[in-house]
């Protein structure tokens, strides 16, 4: 099938360990590597069934994932930041119950 099979293999296994370190982790930061871990994993499937079509809808598609990832990068650190500063810690436990 063209490699294509190893590709999408690759990311349903990078899909998985983010989602396991989204799922098991406290820390924010390795939470929001979690997520970006599991974005890599879906830009990796759509440029797969991009090159398996012959069409260039999945390369635009993970171009534009790739964009979101990276707004998505620099407002989610900004948070961090200033969720750290607020409590000095990174334990999303700490964060779970928020008072206005």
């Amino acid at each position: 099938m063209n490699g294509v099979t190893e590709y999408v293999i690759l990311g349903a296994v990078l899909f998985a360990l983010g989602l396991v370190g989204f799922l098991t982790r406290r820390n924010l930061i390795v939470i929001f590597l979690s997520t970006e871990l599991m974005f890599q994993g879906v830009v990796v499937t759509a440029v797969a069934f991009a090159r398996l079509h012959q069409h260039l809808d999945g390369q635009a598609y993970a171009l534009f994932l790739l964009v979101i990832a990276a707004v998505e990068a620099g407002l989610a650190l900004g948070m961090i930041m200033l969720l750290y500063h607020r409590r000095d810690t990174l334990d999303a436990q700490a964060w779970s119950v928020m008072h206005g």
